[in-house]
């Protein structure tokens, strides 16, 4: 399955990492990217593990959320649409998700 990372979503992967390197150590940073990838390999394996995300926004339906395996606070939302998985964003739970949404 084709992966496609939304811009946003890549900015997110940064700035989490970055976070992270400051508040923890670099080796946490560099196992937070590789879970994320490792959970997007899972995700394009099985596109339907995700919940689906519910948003008042039509523009969001169809939208999925699953948490990155072992960040569970980090949550990846996003589309699974003709063989393709298309990765919207990736964002901590703390935050107002539909907020950052409507951007």
């Amino acid at each position: 399955m084709h992966t496609v990372i939304r811009p946003l979503a890549a900015h997110d992967i940064v700035e989490q990492a970055r976070y992270i390197q400051q508040e923890s150590e670099p080796r946490t940073a560099a196992r937070f990217v590789k879970a994320v990838e490792r959970t997007f390999a899972l995700l394009a394996a099985n596109p339907r593990i995700g919940k689906v995300a519910n948003f008042e926004n039509p523009w969001l339906a169809g939208m999925r959320v699953f948490r990155v395996s072992t960040f569970e606070n980090h949550l990846v939302f996003y589309r699974h649409m003709k063989g393709t998985l298309e990765i919207v964003r990736l964002i901590h739970g703390a935050r107002d998700l539909e907020a950052l949404f409507d951007d």
